[in-house]
């Protein structure tokens, strides 16, 4: 059976959005991932009348997210974008992680047709809770005309996978772009656009068929740094560090050096920024390369995805 055109697949995978609380006044004290795909349509009266294909793809809080998650969702999305009447996909998410999986997908899939994250800073029992909004324009922004890519709505503003940040810890405006600034905002149903979507080159499931993410870790430059930590992590095994540096992705000079240690054994090592905004600039005196305009986390997720093709 065929899908009605414009029709929206929403993939759930738990989250805040889904969470509930004892006390419609508990914004904090909730327990993520309580309810299911339908009962967050539900939720939304004005999607009674859109064609929507619904889909539980796992129930977690997103502070739990693993690469065995991804590997699922990301095959759910390409199976639903693939579908000739699917205008697009909508996935439910938590915060805490969804400028991660929204990162991962984007490099991989990279879809022709939107792909938008929607997410809650509020459980889905409190006075004001922010999900049935966030749903109801992520499903406008994925019906939109010419949208494309993966993206992330929530608070009216939509911005990219490849620019999407967490930067606050609890407000409902807590998500955005850093200096490339938003994609669009959405105001009233309508979207009204800032920037086009970033295009790319997807690198395909065919990236992650494996199942072996290779072991990246993070660690962080600060005064009084200490290399024992990161001669510990070559000793276990790891594969590819990224640190995130003061300023333009300076180093401790105790930390610098293990890294070039590390470096010399074989692990690949990538600078990156504890700064909020603005990329590392990189000097040909660097002895260890930068990771540009990527995030901490965003640079983790694009190293394991180029060890995996090497």
């Amino acid at each position: 059976m065929q899908d009605t055109p414009g029709t929206v697949a929403v993939l759930a995978t738990g989250g805040t959005i889904a969470g509930t609380a004892a006390s419609a006044t508990d914004n904090i004290g909730y327990s993520a991932a309580q309810l299911g795909v339908q009962a967050l349509v539900d939720a939304v009266p004005a999607l009674a009348g859109v064609p929507l294909v619904t889909e539980q793809v796992a129930q977690l809080d997103s502070k739990d997210m693993d690469f065995a998650v991804w590997a699922t969702l990301a095959a759910r999305v390409a199976h639903q974008l693939a579908q000739p009447g699917i205008t697009g996909v909508v996935i439910t998410h938590g915060t805490d992680t969804l400028e991660e999986t929204a990162y991962v997908l984007q490099r991989l899939l990279a879809p022709a047709k939107p792909v938008v994250l929607a997410a809650a800073m509020r459980p889905a029992t409190a006075l004001l809770r922010d999900g049935p909004q966030n749903l109801l324009d992520a499903v406008t922004l994925a019906r939109e005309p010419g949208a494309r890519g993966v993206m992330a709505v929530l608070a009216g503003t939509v911005h990219s996978a490849l620019d999407v940040r967490k930067d606050h810890s609890y407000r409902v405006d807590a998500f955005g772009s850093g200096d490339a600034g938003p994609l669009a905002r959405i105001e009233e149903g309508r979207v009204r656009r800032l920037r086009e979507s970033p295009a790319g080159e997807p690198l395909g499931l065919g990236c992650i068929a494996k199942g072996e993410w290779p072991w990246v870790e993070l660690v962080t430059s600060h005064a009084g740094a200490r290399p024992d930590g990161v001669r510990a992590l070559v000793a276990a095994g790891v594969k590819g560090l990224v640190v995130a540096g003061t300023g333009n992705g300076s180093l401790h000079h105790a930390l610098e050096a293990a890294l070039i240690e590390a470096q010399a054994a074989g692990v690949t090592v990538w600078r990156t920024t504890r700064c909020l905004d603005g990329p590392v600039q990189a000097t040909p005196a660097d002895q260890l390369p930068s990771a540009g305009t990527l995030t901490p986390v965003q640079a983790r997720i694009e190293l394991m995805l180029q060890l995996m093709r090497t």
